[in-house]
C-alpha cells in the first residue's frame, strides 16, 4: 500500500478512517510497509494522537490481525486481569487460580519482563518443567477443563501488536496513549473475555510516573474496552515501593504460593482480593464490593486456591516433585547475603526503582528481549515503609550467583531505604 498520504494526513492532524487503519494493520502484518515509513507513521501518531474512533478502529484491526480465542457456551464468565507492570508484582500468579475457584474462566495471556518490569511468563518458567507456550486449542481446552490457563502470546495471536511494539520500542514512541491502549486491549479482546480488571501503576518504578498520568491511561482503556463489549474497571496502584517482600522470578513464585496459603504480605493480598472482588461485581456475581471482598476472603481462607495453583502448573507440564522440593528450600541461588543497617527509627522509603534495577543487574531481568534470565536471583524479606526499625535489623536478603555480585547489590539495596525518627503516613497501595 502507499502509506505516504496517510503519514502526511496524520502529520497534519487529520483523523484516519477505520478502513484506512485496517489497511495499515493488514499491510504491517503482511510485511509490506518499510520500517522507515512505519516509524514515521508511529511518530506522527505520537505527536498528533488519535481520537476515540481511530483508537477503537486500530484496536479492533490489531485484534483481527490473527487468531481470536473461541470458547464454547458456559455459565462461567470469561475474565482476565492486566497490569501495566512493576517491581515485585506477582498478583497474577495468585489471582488466576483464585478466580478459577470463584467460578470464572481465566484465559490469561501474559508477557515477559523487560528492564526493571518483571514478567509473569518469566516467573512461571522458573517452575521446573513448566511451559507457557500453549497453542490456542490447548489453551481453550485447559480453561474449559480446570478454569484457568496462563500462557504467552502466540505467533498467530495479534501478530500486528508484536511488530508494532518492536518498532515503538526502537523509535521512542512507546508513551503514546492511543498506541498503549490499542496494544493492551487488542490482546485482551483476542482472548474473548467479557470482563477485565486493569491494574494501572504509578510512581517511582512505574511506566506512568504520576497518578494523573495513570488515571488518563486508565480512563482511556476503560472507555474503549466498554465500547468493544468488555466490562472493565481500573485500579490505580502505587509503585513507589516493591509489591510484597520479594522481587525476582522464583522468589516471587514462592511468595505468591504463600499468599494462596494465607501467609502473603498484606499489600499483595489486598491487591489480589480487590482485583477478584471487582470482577465479581462486574460480572454480577456479587451486588457490591463489601460482599464481593467477603466472598473472596472466604475462598482464599480455604485450600481450594492453593490446590488449583498446583493443578494449573501440573497441566502446563511442571515437574511437581521438583517444584515441591524446590519450594521447601530456603533459597536456590548460590549466594544469599543479609543486608542490615545501623539506622533506627522508622522506614520512610524503599525505592522500587533501585530494587528493580539491582534485581535486573543480578540477572533477574533483561535489557534486551533475547537476554537470558536467571530465575533464582533477586531480593526477599524486604522491610516495608512505615515499619519500625532497630539497629542491625534486616532490610532484606540478596540472592545472587556470586559473592561479589551479592556484595555490590547489598550496597545498592541499603541505598534504596530512607529512615526517620518518627512514623510517617504511608500512601495506600490502591
Amino acid at each position: 500500500m502507499d502509506l505516504l498520504p496517510l503519514i502526511e494526513a496524520k502529520r497534519d492532524g487529520q483523523p484516519l478512517s477505520a478502513d484506512q487503519l485496517r489497511a495499515i494493520v493488514a499491510a504491517v502484518t503482511a510485511g509490506k510497509i518499510p520500517d522507515y515509513q512505519l516509524a514515521a507513521f508511529l511518530m506522527a501518531v505520537f505527536f498528533r494522537g488519535m481520537n476515540t474512533a481511530e483508537t477503537r478502529a486500530l484496536t479492533l484491526a490489531m485484534r483481527d490481525s490473527g487468531e481470536v480465542l473461541r470458547f464454547p457456551n458456559d455459565p462461567r464468565p470469561l475474565v482476565d486481569k492486566h497490569s501495566t507492570g512493576g517491581v515485585g508484582d506477582k498478583v497474577s500468579l495468585a489471582l488466576a487460580p483464585l478466580l478459577a475457584c470463584l467460578g470464572f474462566r481465566v484465559p490469561m495471556i501474559s508477557g515477559r519482563g523487560l528492564g526493571i518490569t518483571g514478567g509473569t511468563l518469566d516467573k512461571l518458567e522458573s517452575i521446573p518443567g513448566l511451559t507457557t507456550q500453549l497453542a490456542p486449542d490447548r489453551l481453550v481446552a485447559q480453561v474449559q477443563s480446570i478454569g484457568v490457563a496462563m500462557g504467552g502470546q502466540t505467533a498467530t495471536m495479534v501478530p500486528a501488536d508484536k511488530l508494532l511494539y518492536a518498532l515503538r520500542d526502537a523509535t521512542a514512541t512507546v508513551p503514546s496513549l492511543p498506541l498503549i491502549t490499542a496494544s493492551i486491549l487488542s490482546k485482551k479482546l483476542a482472548e474473548g473475555i467479557g470482563a477485565l480488571v486493569m491494574d494501572v501503576k504509578f510512581g517511582a518504578a512505574a511506566f506512568m510516573q504520576t497518578r494523573e498520568q495513570a488515571r488518563e491511561l486508565a480512563q482511556a482503556i476503560v472507555a474503549l474496552a466498554g465500547e468493544c463489549g468488555v466490562k472493565t474497571r481500573a485500579l490505580l496502584t502505587s509503585m513507589d515501593s516493591p509489591l510484597g517482600r520479594s522481587a525476582g522470578n522464583w522468589l516471587e513464585v514462592k511468595e505468591a504460593v504463600r499468599c494462596l496459603e494465607g501467609y502473603g504480605p498484606d499489600d499483595l493480598q489486598q491487591l489480589v482480593v480487590d482485583c477478584a472482588a471487582h470482577l465479581l461485581v462486574l460480572t454480577g456475581k456479587c451486588p457490591e464490593m463489601a460482599a464481593a471482598r467477603a466472598a473472596v476472603l472466604q475462598c482464599l481462607a480455604g485450600s481450594a486456591p492453593r490446590t488449583k495453583f498446583d493443578e494449573l502448573i501440573a497441566a502446563q507440564g511442571a515437574d511437581m516433585e521438583s517444584f515441591r522440593r524446590q519450594l521447601a528450600l530456603d533459597h536456590t541461588a548460590p549466594v544469599v547475603l543479609e543486608v542490615t543497617t545501623p539506622e533506627e527509627g522508622f522506614i520512610t522509603r524503599c525505592d522500587a526503582r533501585i530494587v528493580g534495577e539491582l534485581v535486573r543487574d543480578l540477572g533477574g531481568g533483561r535489557m534486551t528481549k533475547d537476554a537470558r534470565i536467571h530465575a533464582d536471583v533477586g531480593v526477599d524479606m524486604l522491610a516495608k515503609p512505615g515499619e519500625p526499625f532497630g539497629r542491625q535489623s534486616l532490610l532484606g536478603r540478596v540472592h545472587a550467583r556470586t559473592r561479589a555480585e551479592a556484595e555490590a547489590a547489598a550496597v545498592r539495596l541499603r541505598g534504596a531505604f530512607a529512615f526517620a525518627d518518627e512514623r510517617v503516613d504511608i500512601t495506600e497501595i490502591v
